[in-house]
């Protein structure tokens, strides 16, 4: 799936620095997961972007879903926790990744001090362990950030869900705004002339239409028409549209 590609890529791609107390920041923040999946009978999962290790703590959620047994823990060498997204229907699965893509750049005009404040919210069907889709409430948190910005820890929390009518959004536990995911977008994966082309391109115009619709030449063209496949983590200019107009980006 390529919006899978392309969420690991802005996670891991961030430029990280060595900062003063992080291990006993992570060590907190590892105390927190763990207490949460005691508490609420959650599974928790701490992922590490500047590692790509992620520390997975199992209530009792975990147990009835047939995944491992309660008050259990492991760690693994990736921020992608495959054996948990085996068991989401694919299409909710798919739709997930788009959602924290989105709330990843959302966040990125957030002040750091205040990121820890929002999470996002939604519904989703994971599979038990008799093979019967049941009702999960994810919710994620990115909780950790470095000096010069970049998000550093995330946590997810997947519980069985009492109101399956909830939509995707975003909240603030500081002041109880409410935001709807599906007005965020992702404006700046893309630059106003990628844009402009992909919207073209969506039209059914080859390069050398577009070259003459824009006075640009050819090669200006293809170039920018492999920068939006690079960007959008795609291999063709049909993916391109399509993840394209998910993401509100035409």
């Amino acid at each position: 799936m390529d919006i899978v590609n392309k969420l690991k890529k802005e996670l891991l791609k961030q430029a990280f620095t060595e900062e003063q107390k992080q291990t006993e920041r992570l060590n907190e923040c590892k105390h927190i997961a763990s207490i949460y999946a005691q508490t609420e009978n959650a599974i928790a999962v701490l992922s590490d972007m500047k590692a790509n290790i992620s520390y997975i703590y199992y209530g009792g959620v975990a147990e009835k879903l047939g995944l491992a047994e309660r008050n259990t823990a492991k760690t693994i060498q990736s921020i992608w926790e495959e054996e948990i997204f085996s068991r989401i229907h694919p299409d909710d699965l798919q739709e997930k990744h788009l959602q924290e893509l989105r709330f990843f750049h959302f966040l990125k005009s957030v002040p750091e001090k205040k990121r820890p404040d929002y999470y996002l919210i939604h519904n989703m069907r994971m599979r038990d362990h008799s093979g019967r889709y049941v009702h999960i409430l994810h919710r994620m948190f990115y909780i950790a950030s470095h000096s010069n910005g970049s998000v550093w820890l995330s946590l997810c929390l997947y519980n069985f869900s009492m109101d399956t009518s909830l939509s995707c959004t975003i909240l603030n536990s500081a002041d109880g705004q409410t935001l709807e995911l599906e007005k965020q977008n992702c404006n700046d994966l893309l630059s106003d002339r990628e844009k402009e082309i992909l919207q073209l391109i969506n039209k059914g115009k080859m390069s050398k239409d577009i070259a003459q619709t824009l006075s640009i030449s050819i090669n200006t063209v293809n170039r920018h028409r492999q920068n939006i496949l690079e960007k959008l983590q795609v291999n063709n200019s049909i993916e391109a549209c399509r993840i394209a107009k998910e993401l509100h980006l035409l």
